[in-house]
């Protein structure tokens, strides 16, 4: 009576069955049928939207990361620090909900980041932007994700506080490369009767040549996409072929400018546009990465960090707080 039992089924079959995202969908599928609107974290939103149901933080995951933040701040005071938290597409793109949802609070809590972190540490608001644009395709609707659309006017706002002037639409070609993407929400929730997405990459006009080197891997790449990721089930990968622990990234601007991004997977749509305003940019994924960065931020003479996360991924990474280790 208590669905314990119906739980334990459930729980059995999805480890058990070699066909779980089938059993998923079939029990997604169901629900939908009975007008449920929400399956393992995801709502079902309007006009084929998926979108990530918003965990708050606990009060110590909150102050904890925080902390991390001004403890490195203290270590590293000559480099300067700019933020920027992303909100999902649940908080921007509200009007896609269903009726009964919210945002879960997600705003107020990355304003309370904002407010606890320091003067000195530089906000980058790109809230506004994104709202100002969510006619646009600035989400996937399958996956948790901003599109390359959606990075790109964060790279515009990022623009204005780093003092770099952004290139323009114009400076680039745009390239649909598939029109087949089933994202990650798609996985987990089971909901089999959306459309797919399109992932469009934002080519330079004037040809760039770039060195990428995945340290780790010690590889060497020149371009910024891996094309083959697109043949892969999350082809998201497309961009910087995913998650490494250090990616170096030399280009041809010759300003001297070098940057630090700290991030997680919103990050890789974005760092192509940066391309044109730094002359170094080191990639770091904490999840990934056991170097040390105060001394990678020395010996390579690193002035301008940016932290880039989602804000659910913020509060739920641990390894944020492996800033100061």
């Amino acid at each position: 009576m208590s669905g314990t039992f119906t739980s334990d089924v459930e729980k059995y079959i999805a480890d058990q069955f070699a066909g779980r995202d089938i059993w998923i969908g079939l029990k997604s599928e169901a629900e939908r049928m009975a007008g449920k609107k929400e399956s393992n974290g995801v709502y079902l939103g309007k006009d084929g939207f998926l979108l990530q149901k918003f965990t708050p933080p606990t009060e110590d995951n909150l102050k904890g990361n925080v902390s991390a933040i001004h403890a490195f701040d203290d270590a590293t005071p000559d480099l300067r620090k700019y933020v920027m938290l992303v909100p999902t597409a649940q908080s921007v793109l509200t009007d896609k909900l269903p009726t009964y949802a919210t945002d879960h609070g997600q705003l107020a809590y990355r304003n309370s980041v904002h407010q606890s972190l320091r003067k000195q540490i530089r906000i980058v608001d790109v809230y506004p932007t994104l709202i100002a644009n969510q006619d646009q395709s600035i989400y996937y609707k399958t996956d948790h994700h901003w599109t390359t659309h959606g990075a790109y006017y964060a790279y515009q706002e990022l623009g204005k506080k780093m003092g770099f002037e952004p290139k323009t639409k114009q400076d680039f070609r745009m390239e649909t490369v598939t029109n087949s993407f089933y994202g990650s929400l798609y996985s987990k929730s089971g909901y089999r009767h959306v459309r797919p997405d399109s992932i469009d990459l934002y080519l330079p006009k004037k040809s760039q040549t770039y060195d990428v080197t995945y340290v780790d891997e010690q590889r060497r790449s020149d371009s910024l996409y891996e094309r083959e990721k697109l043949e892969k089930k999350d082809k998201y990968t497309v961009f910087l072929g995913g998650n490494y622990g250090l990616i170096k990234i030399s280009t041809e601007n010759q300003e001297g400018r070098k940057l630090l991004v700290v991030k997680d997977s919103y990050a890789n749509s974005l760092v192509p546009f940066l391309t044109h305003n730094f002359q170094e940019i080191y990639v770091v994924d904490l999840r990934y990465y056991d170097g040390d960065i105060k001394k990678l931020i020395q010996e390579q003479h690193i002035h301008d960090m940016l932290l880039l996360y989602n804000v659910q991924t913020f509060f739920e990474d641990p390894s944020i707080q492996n800033l100061t280790e």
